[in-house]
Formats: C-alpha cells, sequence, structure tokens
C-alpha cells in the first residue's frame, strides 16, 4: 500500500498538451488505483482477523457441547467462541462463532432431547454434554457442567464483578429467551418487555452481532440504527460490538434527529428539559394545561386528530406565503392556494405540492428572461470584481460550448453573457426555495388547528374522535410557545409530522433494522413518525413499563408498547418478556420488585449482597456530611462506579457543588457524552438504561424535592435499579411513602451519623 501510494505522488507525471499520453495515464492512475483499494481492503480484513485472534488466544471459547446426531455413531465436540477457528488445514472447525446455527443448542437445551434448524432442515439428536468454561490470559479458571439455563457459576462470576464504563458483551451468559431475541428473524417488529436488569440492552446488542453474521454479505453496519435514550449511554454500548469483531451501527437519540429537522427554525425544546418542567413547576400557572397537553399529544388520539386535519387539508386550509424576486411578489399566497386547491382533488397532497412548485418554477422562468433588460442588472454587472468577472465567464462557458473559442471582445456579446449569470445568480435562492416547498407556511397551517375551534371540531369528526375536555387550554398553551418560535417537545413530533405529509416524507429505504431502548418512554407520535420513517425496516422495541417517567406517562394505555403494536399485523409481531433480573443482587432486586405494581413476577438472580440501607437526616448540612463519607468508603473498597442520583437537574448541580471537596467528583449533564468509572452526580432520567456499582439515593423523603407523589413510583423505582450491588437511601427528615408499610422488612433502617459510616 505504501509503495502504490509513493508511486500515485512521485513517479506518476501527466502531459495535459497530448490527449493519446493524458488518456494512457488516466487508465493507468485508474488501475493504479484499483490495486490500491483492493490492497487496502486485504489489509483492513487481515487487521479485524488478528484482532479477534487475539480475542482467541486470550479466551478461545466459553463453551462445549456434545451432540449426537440421530443415526449416527459417535457424538460431534463442538467448542463455542467469541469467533469461529479453523484448523491449519482449513478442513474443520476447532471453535464455532457463538451465533452459528448450532450454538442454539448451547443456549436453548439442557443435556437430553434436542433439535437443531439448519438451511438443510431439521436435525435431531442428543445432547450429551453442556459445559461451561472461565478462560482468562489463556488459562482455564474454572470449568463447570450445566442444564438449561447457563449456569448459575459463571453468571456469579460475571455479575459479580465491579462495573465498568462501558457495556460488556454476554455471549458467554446469553439465556434461553434472550436467546429467542438475539436469533429472531422472522417477526417485523419484536417487542421486548423486560425488568430492570433483565438484559433487553444486551441482548439487542448481541442482536444486530448475529444479523451482520447471519447476513453477512447482504447487511452490513451502516443499515441498522440504534435510538438510544441519550448521548451518554451510546458512549456506554460503544464497545459491545467490536468486541464481537463487528463495526458499530448507526446510534443516535430521537432528540438528535429533531434537532437536526427543527432546531435552524425553532428553540426546540429536549425530554429532558420537559422532564424537569414536570418535576419541578406545579405551582407555576399553565402547569395544568400544559401536562394535559403533553398526555394528550402522547396518545394515539392526537395522532387520529392529526390525520383528520390533514384529511381537511386535503380540501381547504393550507396556508401559502407570497413567494418573492427581487422585493416583487412573483404570486402571492392567494394565487398559490388558488392553483394548488383548483388541481384534481383526487392527487395526493405532496403530490399536488410537486405540481404546484412546477407550476412557479414556470412562472420564475418568465421573470428570469424579463429580468435582462431591466436596470438593475446593468448595474451590477459595474459592480462585479475581476474575481466574479472570470468566474461568470467560466460558468457560461461551461454552460454553453459556444463560447469555447469565443471572447467578451464585443460589447453587446459581453453584456448579454454578464446580464446572464447576474440574473442567474438572483434567481438561484429564490428557485431553490420554490424546490424545497417553502412556499407553504407550515407553521402558520399547524398553528390554524389550535387557533380556529370549528376547524378542530371539523377535523375530529372527520377522524371519528371527540375532542378532550381540556382542549381550550392546551390550545392556547400551545399557540403562546408557536408564535414565539418555541417548540415544545410534544408538539415537535406532531409538527414535523405535518410537514412530511404536506410536503411530501422523506423515507429512508436504506436502513434495514431499527431498534428502540427505552421504548416505554415514546409516544404514539414518534411511534407513527418512526414507521413512516422507516418504511421497510424490522423494529426491535425495548423498554420496562415500570420505568416509564416521561411526563406523558399516564396518558394511557394508547401511548407505548400498544400504540407501536397498533402499527403492524398481528401475524408480524412478536412479544417476549423478560422476568429475571440479573443487574442487581437479590436483595436489591426483592426491594425494588417491592415498590411498583407486579412486582412480585420479577425473579431475583440468586447473587447475595447487602440489603439496600435507610438513613435520615436531620437536616441538609447532616445530610451532606453523611454522603460524603459514604462516598469516602466506598471509593476506598474499591468500587468503580459510584452514583449520587438526584430526582432533577437542578437538584444534582446543588448536591455536586456541596460534594465537591470529596475526590474526583463529576456532574453528568443531557449534554454529557461520555460514561466515565469514578463518582458521579446525576439526575434521576439520564440514569437510565446504566448501572453503577453502588447507588446513593439523593432524599428518598416525601418533600417536594423528594418522591413524595404517586407520579414518582416509577421514577423512584427506576432509580433504586440502577445498582448493582449496594444501595443507599437517604432522606430529609423523615423516610418517603414508597418506603413504608411492608417494604420496610426489605431494607435495613439506621439512624446514620459520620462514625456509623464506617461500620
Amino acid at each position: 500500500m505504501v509503495d502504490i501510494r509513493k508511486n500515485f505522488w512521485d513517479d506518476v507525471t501527466v502531459n495535459f498538451e497530448d490527449a493519446v499520453e493524458m488518456a494512457e495515464s488516466f487508465a493507468s492512475l485508474k488501475q493504479q488505483a484499483e490495486v490500491l483499494s483492493e490492497r487496502e481492503r486485504t489489509h483492513r480484513h487481515a487487521a479485524q482477523q488478528l484482532k479477534t485472534l487475539r480475542k482467541l488466544k486470550s479466551s478461545p471459547y466459553f463453551g462445549r457441547i456434545d451432540f449426537l446426531e440421530d443415526g449416527e455413531s459417535s457424538a460431534d465436540e463442538v467448542y463455542l467462541g467469541i469467533s469461529s477457528l479453523r484448523d491449519r488445514a482449513d478442513e474443520h472447525y476447532l471453535i464455532y462463532d457463538w451465533r452459528a446455527p448450532i450454538a442454539s443448542l448451547y443456549y436453548d437445551y439442557p443435556p437430553g432431547p434436542a433439535q437443531l434448524q439448519t438451511p438443510a432442515g431439521l436435525i435431531r439428536g442428543d445432547l450429551q454434554l453442556k459445559r461451561q468454561f472461565v478462560i482468562r490470559d489463556g488459562e482455564i479458571v474454572s470449568l463447570f457442567d450445566t442444564g438449561v439455563t447457563i449456569g448459575d457459576e459463571l453468571l456469579q462470576e460475571v455479575l459479580g464483578r465491579q462495573s465498568d464504563a462501558q457495556m460488556r458483551s454476554i455471549v458467554g451468559t446469553i439465556q434461553r429467551e434472550q436467546n429467542r431475541i438475539i436469533r429472531n428473524e422472522r417477526s417485523r417488529l419484536l417487542l421486548v418487555q423486560g425488568a430492570a436488569g433483565s438484559g433487553k440492552t444486551s441482548a439487542a446488542l448481541q442482536r444486530v452481532a448475529y444479523l451482520l453474521y447471519r447476513f453477512r454479505g447482504t447487511l452490513n453496519a451502516d443499515q441498522i440504527v440504534l435510538f438510544s435514550p441519550n448521548p451518554m449511554f451510546n458512549s456506554y454500548v460503544s464497545t459491545v460490538l467490536p468486541e464481537l469483531g463487528e463495526e458499530n451501527m448507526q446510534q443516535t437519540t430521537f432528540q438528535d434527529y429533531l434537532a437536526a429537522r427543527l432546531g435552524h427554525s425553532f428553540k426546540l425544546e429536549n425530554p429532558y428539559a420537559q422532564l424537569e418542567y414536570a418535576l419541578r413547576a406545579e405551582k407555576e400557572p399553565g402547569y395544568e394545561a400544559r401536562m394535559a397537553g403533553i398526555r394528550y399529544k402522547a396518545t394515539m388520539g392526537f395522532v387520529r386528530l392529526i390525520d383528520g386535519y390533514l384529511g381537511v387539508l386535503g380540501g381547504a386550509g393550507i396556508i401559502f406565503r407570497d413567494v418573492r424576486f427581487k422585493e416583487e411578489v412573483l404570486a402571492t399566497g392567494e394565487e398559490i392556494g388558488a392553483h394548488f386547491y383548483g388541481l384534481d382533488r383526487s392527487i395526493a397532497v405532496p403530490n399536488r405540492m410537486r405540481l404546484t412548485a412546477e407550476w412557479l418554477l414556470g412562472l420564475l422562468k418568465t421573470r428570469q428572461r424579463a429580468a435582462l433588460k431591466e436596470d438593475w442588472v446593468d448595474q451590477a454587472i459595474d459592480l462585479l470584481d475581476k474575481e466574479t468577472y472570470l468566474r461568470a465567464y467560466q460558468t457560461l462557458r461551461r454552460q454553453n460550448r459556444k463560447l469555447k473559442d469565443e471572447s467578451f471582445d464585443d460589447f453587446d456579446r459581453e453584456r448579454e453573457l454578464l446580464g446572464q449569470y447576474v440574473v442567474m445568480e438572483a434567481v438561484k435562492p429564490v428557485r431553490s426555495r420554490i424546490k424545497k416547498l417553502t412556499f407553504v407556511d407550515v407553521r402558520s397551517t399547524f398553528l390554524r388547528l389550535f387557533l380556529n375551534s370549528e376547524i378542530a371540531a371539523h377535523a375530529a369528526a372527520h377522524a371519528g374522535i371527540e375532542l378532550p375536555e381540556s382542549w381550550e387550554p392546551i390550545c392556547k398553551d400551545t399557540i403562546d410557545r408557536l408564535l414565539l418560535k418555541k417548540m415544545a417537545y410534544e408538539d415537535a413530533t406532531p409538527f414535523l409530522y405535518v410537514v412530511e405529509r404536506i410536503r411530501g416524507f422523506q423515507t429512508n429505504t436504506s436502513v434495514r433494522h431499527v431498534l428502540i431502548d427505552e421504548a416505554q418512554d415514546y409516544t404514539a407520535f414518534q411511534f407513527a413518525y418512526l414507521q413512516r420513517l422507516f418504511p421497510f425496516s424490522r423494529i426491535t422495541a425495548l423498554g420496562d413499563l415500570n420505568q416509564s417517567i416521561q411526563a406523558h406517562a399516564d396518558a394511557g394505555e394508547s401511548t407505548g408498547f400498544t400504540a407501536l403494536a397498533a402499527l403492524y399485523e398481528a401475524s408480524d409481531t412478536e412479544t417476549i418478556v423478560l422476568k429475571q433480573s440479573y443487574r442487581s443482587t437479590r436483595p436489591i432486586v426483592e426491594f425494588t420488585s417491592m415498590l411498583i405494581a407486579g412486582g412480585e413476577e420479577i425473579q431475583p438472580f440468586n447473587r447475595d449482597g447487602l440489603k439496600p440501607k435507610l438513613m435520615v437526616a436531620e437536616d441538609r448540612d447532616a445530610l451532606y456530611k453523611m454522603i460524603r463519607a459514604k462516598l469516602t468508603l466506598l471509593a476506598t473498597q474499591g468500587n468503580r462506579t459510584i452514583a449520587v442520583i438526584c430526582k432533577t437537574a437542578a437538584q444534582s448541580l446543588v448536591v455536586h457543588e456541596a460534594l465537591l471537596g470529596v475526590g474526583p467528583i463529576r456532574l453528568v449533564e443531557s449534554e454529557t457524552s461520555t460514561f466515565e468509572p469514578g463518582i458521579v452526580v446525576i439526575p434521576s432520567y439520564l440514569a437510565k438504561g446504566v448501572e453503577f456499582d453502588a447507588v446513593l439515593v439523593y432524599d428518598a423523603s416525601g418533600s417536594p424535592t423528594g418522591y413524595g407523589q404517586e407520579s414518582d413510583r416509577r421514577l423512584f423505582y427506576t432509580v433504586c435499579t440502577r445498582a448493582m450491588h449496594e444501595l443507599y437511601l437517604y432522606a430529609l427528615g423523615s423516610a418517603g411513602p414508597f418506603l413504608q408499610g411492608p417494604i420496610e422488612a426489605y431494607y435495613e433502617s439506621a439512624e446514620e451519623s459520620a462514625d456509623l459510616q464506617t461500620n
């Protein structure tokens, strides 16, 4: 590769005067470029192989199965690792990739009768041995035989470790239900509902690795998109696929997508600002109206209302802007509207918009020809500098080949050509705006639904629904913001949906798989929008209804998973429920299960640990003193990741300032893009999806700054389930309502002091 590149720059010369020699040089350069490209591909492949072999050298395999196929006299010994390895003669496999079809026997069956679906058909036989290995630096640390569930010994070893700054691969500990998620190829929509710590996200990432292996050659990482809850989570999961020898898929957040589409036109609210408002602004005027709007706009009812409104707009009501050229009105909004609604109503709205744009471009072309004789053109020509003059000449020469042998010697010809250039440059931005359909005033059209009660009633009737009782205050709240070009988070997706339905959806046909993590926090509108954005993609949605903490969480059954499932045929949908929780110790899982309805169905993994501890402080100074002492102790005990989790970002800022001096302590904010080990202070909603060795819950009291309302229950549950090994609850004054009653048997209560922290 180096030699070829050197030849490119040092040895190749091109004679531009000789056409034949130039053609030969071009052919030679093209051939060299193709050779270089092939060498680079070979190098990348070899480098990836070397990287994989180094991993295999350290830990070549994690499992073995002996499978006796029906009709055979001896069993096949099959070793499983993160990648395949053949012998020197390349005749047979020494190690099979965990994604190979035969690996399903390891994940799905105990010793005994088993069957395997292969491309050649169904194979039946007897699984005679199922063995697990723990191998570190080329040495077998332990090995043991196991049944259908991947053995507790290995899970104990994996889960008992301190947390890392990145999520780890789980290929050695994949459970049977997780394997169903990973290898699912049939479903257009795969819904994964699981308890906190059940391995939903891990299974989804292994699923990506499986799909890239299974469809190698026809599917690449760029055709898979992960919508994650926040930028920090992207950092947390970024190493899983490279660890398995695969490239990372595209990763983004839904907020980033909204910002890319709307951020240049509006001051766009993010979901965390919306949640902060829901948690802190209860006493502010207009709070009830805003919350009613947030809840209603998250439902399928609002989707149907907007669809009804769009149906109405097909016949009348779209607002158009004047199209101007040089301060002159080329076509008024009323004229554009008359032309648009004069077209055949059976033609879809986006197609009529394109036809209207073509009509406007025709008007512009006529105006462009007329402009050539106007005085402003002469004035513009006189102001051209030398560089612009030359650029104009080159531009016109490219466009008009007849200029090949001409010069600007003739004054009239010079004026004509420069005039064409000047007018062409003046017309460019107008033509661009017409092609982008900016003559449609979507903001005013969207606002009209909230400004005119008759139109809203007409839209509701068109959709066959009724407006909510709180419609009027919802309208006022919406209008007040949009008139100031402020876009609330609950309005962003509906607005963008209206934009796309009027101008035409910018669908993505290249993406084949979309993964949505924390899907319980998405609204019906967001799911409806994503379905139209990725019309040919398979969807994998992961979430836990008990961790639904967004401001619209109580909007009803027509949000979240229910709304998503309604968009797909039942025959194309599969739901997998994960009930076993692996993240936390048994005492922590037993405690958190008491916080939510249906918690008894969560099955804790049998990993011992300390009971959660509750400490009550009389005042904030005492509270900070307790937390400082505990942080110091936890750090000296070797915990790599420790989190003080606060309810809101505002609270996190105050607590972080109060705890400075304990040691390196980091404040996590919505813009934080990396997950790093150490001590962090973090708002509750940003902690979702990640885990920590030890969690200190700040202010578990029932005060306004704590968790006292029923609406706080899921948030409190989410916070507590972030702890892997140790959970500490600090309350100011007294314990909150969620810590009273039968749950008291599942945690230890201590009248904590700085002295007790050392025990």
